[in-house]
């Protein structure tokens, strides 16, 4: 029993056995049979993949050899050389050149039509260079996409000759076609409008049937939201090309530009492309690159390189491809990146990052999508973002849903923390329902006040309600309370609106983020009234220190002037400004480095690029100019003030001479804005043709100006004036030791109306911040007044840079000669006023006096007992005469340089001590017996130091040789009554300036600047317009 029951189990064990063999067996065989289904099927996809590769290849083939068999039969034609049959026996280059030759040769003129050139094939275009005839080959296109990007594309294409023979884009949108198509069916392009061109991963035979209607070469896609097959991509002769907005292969995917700013890339650009079955990973065409700035947006970066650059690189690389000599670059894997498609819902703003993460987050999504948060229960989109150094400045608590500390409302805008501490800054906010705010107005809940139209803005609101119609052709009606973007229109139809009301109404300023802030019809006619009335200026944000003072209340700005705002140094710094009167400080005053200076340089190279100064008729500058020279006439009083306590000028000179020179300069410059003018000139004519030259005075810049401490605002007013009526903008570094009246020129500057990033003003060291400007690229002329050593050493910085313009105003050691025929009182009193005028702080002070024998010993007697009489004290005491020297060190200097004289044998006759009282003051101090060789004969003191040598009486000719006998030569002055011998002196006399019986009479009317190491280059008068001007020969044929 036992046995049959093993037997048993035995013989079913062997059956499973069997069984599951037999199973696997079966498997095996189903598997290898599916195989070789699978290798069957894909053997015969390849199989027709390459059929229809051969098939492609041989119609290109084709299509060229009939092509070139065209172009021999016409050049056989042409030339007359052969009959039309026998033409195609002939061979001719793919390029077809034909050599101009004289009536009566075998390829005449006359066998031609009768332009006197051969007729062009279809698809080329004619081109006549040196005598030669070409032909430059064109293409039919077909552009596939959408957009003011792809229309302009499309425009420019057109233009350069190119056929567009069918446009693809989308369906209209609420009754609105695409701006690609509207410019299309302007000029009669066929259109077609597809939702898509696949269903379910297949193409739609319809309208790929539709897309090869059109017969195209080549596929251009400027700018496409759909997805096309790869049947139609490689359809064309010439497959298709893709504009993408990286540097590929980095930033693959549809949101390129807003991840270039959110991973913070140095450099951004384009890459046009060969499409194939990848993602963004065709081979390169060509690419073209930029520098990311500190602030860039998608929207500024866009505006600034993507889409203009875009534009005319997508027209080369088509004519490229059309000459033959478009390159196939294959993409690296080395570096590539692909990222997702940013939305709304996946750009929201985590705050656990640092400051510089969070701000590139926010920008890598301005405009669109936009970075956003929740404040108080509501989404908040964040537009604007800048990092900020610094302090941290006073503003209103605002908790923010996720944040590690609540935001900062200030008066600039919304102070936002990152995990490090650090700072950013946001200028705008949005709300859901598509209002936006200046930040800094968060808390804000005044409204302002309705304005009431005139007749012409009624005129004005009747027209744009119905450009507001002509886009929102979905609501029946547009009412006060029409919201716009409610009403459903997109990014795309805020650039139309803003274009159309421009081009409407030109000069009026309007922004594609003032549609933002104005969502509905009311609000927006109110905004677009006020900027027409320049009511909408934005408001200038001026922290200022207050001084109650010379019986007012004096307010100075303390910041830095850059692009119209009053802003803190890029690092936070500060230095003390110091009132010589007594030594305190009078307040501390922001210490610029070299990112402010590049800063403020690119502020003005926009202002100056694209801004509004180089756009305005030259009449409106000069009104500009006239309004800020009655401002700072208004505040003359205030001006001369801060004069007296940052400089130690006496305040009725500063009244009088520092403020009110400066407001003449202004006034004069203001005057000739509008008659800046070129010239014709005759020339030799191109027979039998005519020819016309003429010159244009052009602006050269963005100029850089560096000012000295001895008159802050004249000299800022001498420069700058000249610089601004000939159109250019600048970058200005008044002295440190003397910054006050500079930033105050500023504030009174923006209030004129000078429009934003024209003027910047930037206080700090020569070392940084004039360093700085005289080597920046981004700038064309400097001029700067100063001393000689640090003149060489800027105008070699400028010729290393960028070899820019410079004028310089140097040091100088006027010769005044006095001749015993002089008016005697009229000599002391000006004599006196060529060396103490401004506590001889003044560049063209005579600095020495050569007095003729016979009259020596009375002149120094005279003037001793005049300086005897004058009042050493506060400068704004009103009977002062003479006020403190500038600054201590160069108190200190003058002192020694005293010191010096003596030791070397010169006569102190009077003076040369501190005045022992607080502050910087020096007592006028006279020298005598001061020989040539000596260092007071030889070196300026720019100080009250009278330094006089006696000539022989009538040695005319040897008291020249001697005042001539300097490196210096920026003026110089005779007292004689003898006008024969004044003439012949003031020939002689090697200087840019001469006085005559006079002295420190300068006029701006008259130019003003030195020989020699006096420098070169004229402030003031007609000529200083030259220094800020280029001449531009036009040459005209007809």
């Amino acid at each position: 029993m036992v046995l049959c029951v093993e037997a048993g189990l035995q013989e079913r064990k062997q059956e499973r056995k069997q069984e599951r063999k037999q199973e696997r067996k079966q498997e095996r065989k189903q598997e290898r049979k599916q195989e070789r289904k699978q290798e069957r099927k894909q053997e015969r996809k390849q199989e027709r993949k390459q059929e229809r590769k051969q098939e492609r290849k041989q119609e290109r083939k084709q299509e060229r050899k009939q092509e070139r068999k065209q172009e021999r039969k016409m050049v056989a034609e042409i030339c007359g050389i052969v009959s039309s049959a026998e033409a195609s026996c002939i061979k001719a280059p793919s390029r077809l050149c034909i050599q101009r030759t004289v009536p009566g040769s075998d390829c005449s003129a006359e066998r031609r039509n009768p332009s006197g050139a051969a007729s062009p094939l279809p698809g080329q275009n004619l081109i006549a260079d040196c005598g030669v005839v070409y032909y430059q080959n064109k293409l039919k296109l077909a552009l596939i996409g959408q957009s003011l990007f792809g229309q302009e594309v499309y425009n420019n294409l057109q233009k350069n000759g190119h056929k567009v023979v069918g446009v693809f884009t989308v369906p209209d949108k609420d009754g609105k076609a695409d701006p690609l198509a509207v410019a299309a069916e302007k000029n009669g392009t066929p259109v077609f409008k597809f939702p898509r061109w696949r269903v379910k991963g297949k193409p739609i035979q319809e309208v790929v049937e539709a897309y090869r209607s059109v017969g195209a070469e080549l596929n251009v896609l400027p700018f496409c939201s759909q997805f096309i097959p790869m049947e139609v991509i490689d359809s064309p002769k010439h497959g298709s090309i893709i504009y993408h907005p990286s540097l590929l292969p980095r930033h693959r995917g549809a949101s390129a530009i807003n991840w270039t700013l959110i991973h913070g890339d140095k450099k951004a650009g384009f890459s046009v492309f060969w499409a194939d079955e990848g993602l963004d990973t065709g081979p390169i065409l060509l690419q073209r690159e930029c520098k990311v700035e500190p602030n860039d947006t998608v929207d500024t970066l866009y505006n600034r390189f993507l889409f203009p650059e875009g534009i005319k690189a997508m027209v080369e690389a088509v004519q490229l491809i059309a000459d033959g000599k478009a390159p196939r670059i294959g993409q690296p894997e080395d570096g590539a990146t692909y990222e997702g498609i940013q939305k709304k819902e996946n750009s929201k703003i985590c705050w656990d990052n640092s400051a510089e993460m969070i701000h590139n987050w926010i920008r890598g999504h301005d405009k669109v999508p936009g970075a956003w948060t929740e404040i108080n229960g509501q989404i908040v989109t964040l537009f604007g973002s800048s990092l900020l150094q610094g302090s941290v400045p006073a503003g209103e608590p605002l908790p923010i849903d996720g944040a590690l500390k609540p935001g900062l409302v200030t008066k600039n805008g919304l102070v936002l923390f990152g995990n490090d501490g650090k700072m950013l800054m946001v200028k705008n906010l949005q709300f859901e329902g598509g209002k936006m705010i200046p930040a800094s107005k968060y808390f804000s809940t005044d409204d302002a006040a309705s304005v009431e139209l005139t007749e012409e803005e009624t005129a004005m609101e009747s027209e744009i309600r119905n450009i507001w119609k002509g886009i929102l052709s979905n609501v029946p009606v547009i009412e006060d309370t029409t919201d716009f973007f409610k009403s459903g229109a997109a990014s795309m139809d805020v650039v139309r609106l803003v274009e159309e009301i421009k081009q409407k109404f030109s000069g009026l300023e309007l922004q594609n983020e003032d549609v933002y802030m104005a969502t509905t019809f009311q609000d927006f006619i109110q905004m677009v009234v006020r900027k027409s009335r320049g009511e909408d200026k934005e408001e200038l944000v001026i922290d200022y220190v207050t001084k109650d003072i010379n019986n007012m209340m004096v307010k100075m700005p303390y910041q830095c002037l850059i692009d119209g705002q009053f802003v803190d140094a890029d690092d936070g710094k500060t230095y003390n400004t110091i009132n010589p009167t007594d030594g305190s400080v009078i307040c501390k005053v922001a210490y610029c480095s070299v990112a402010d200076v590049d800063k403020a340089v690119a502020a003005a190279k926009d202002a100056f690029e694209n801004g509004e100064w180089g756009k305005m008729n030259a009449r409106d500058r000069g009104r500009i100019l006239y309004r800020l020279a009655d401002l700072m006439e208004e505040h003359q009083e205030e001006l001369a003030t801060i004069e007296a306590l940052d400089s130690g000028a006496v305040y009725t000179l500063a009244l009088k001479t520092h403020v009110g020179m400066s407001v003449q300069t202004f006034r004069y410059f203001a005057g000739w804005c509008d008659k800046i003018q070129g010239s014709t000139i005759p020339i030799n004519q191109a027979r039998p043709n005519r020819n016309l030259t003429f010159t244009k005075k052009e602006p050269i810049g963005v100029c850089a100006i560096v000012i000295p401490w001895n008159y802050p605002l004249m000299m800022l007013a001498w420069k700058s004036a000249a610089c601004l009526a000939a159109g250019n903008t600048l970058v200005l570094k008044p002295a440190q030791v003397t910054p006050l009246t500079a930033l105050k020129f500023a504030e009174l500057a923006v209030k004129a109306g000078v429009p934003r990033g024209v003027i910047n003003i930037l206080p700090g060291s020569g070392g940084l911040v004039g360093q700085r400007l005289s080597e920046h690229p981004d700038i064309r002329k400097l001029g700067f007044t100063g001393s000689t050593p640090i003149g060489k050493q800027i105008m070699k910085s400028c010729a290393v840079s960028n070899l820019k313009k410079v004028s310089l105003e140097l040091g100088g050691k006027s010769p005044l000669i006095i001749f015993n025929d002089c008016d005697f009182d009229k000599a002391v009193r000006m004599g006196m006023g060529a060396v103490f005028f401004n506590k001889g702080e003044n560049c063209i002070a005579a600095g020495r006096l050569f007095v003729e024998e016979s009259l020596h010993d009375a002149f120094v007697r005279r003037v001793v007992e005049e300086i005897k009489k004058m009042k050493i004290g506060d400068p704004l005491d009103r009977s002062t005469d003479h006020g403190p020297q500038n600054h201590k060190a160069h108190l200190e200097k003058l002192l020694e340089y005293c010191e010096t004289g003596v030791k070397e044998g010169a006569t102190l006759v009077y003076g040369a001590k501190q005045v022992p009282r607080p502050g910087f003051f020096m007592e006028p101090t006279v020298f005598t017996d001061v020989e040539d060789h000596m260092y007071l004969a030889e070196e300026e003191s720019f100080g009250p130091i009278m330094v006089i040598s006696k000539f022989k009486d009538g040695d005319v000719d040897g008291v020249l040789e001697r005042a001539n006998s300097t490196e210096y030569g920026l003026a110089s002055g005779v007292f004689t009554q003898d006008i024969s011998k004044a003439m012949y002196v003031a020939e002689k006399l090697d200087a840019g300036t001469v006085f005559i019986n006079t002295y420190n009479k300068t006029d701006v009317a008259a130019p003003f600047g030195g020989f020699k190491q006096s420098g070169f280059g004229k402030d003031l008068g007609e000529e200083a317009l030259h220094e800020y001007l280029r001449t531009k020969a036009v040459t005209v044929e007809y």
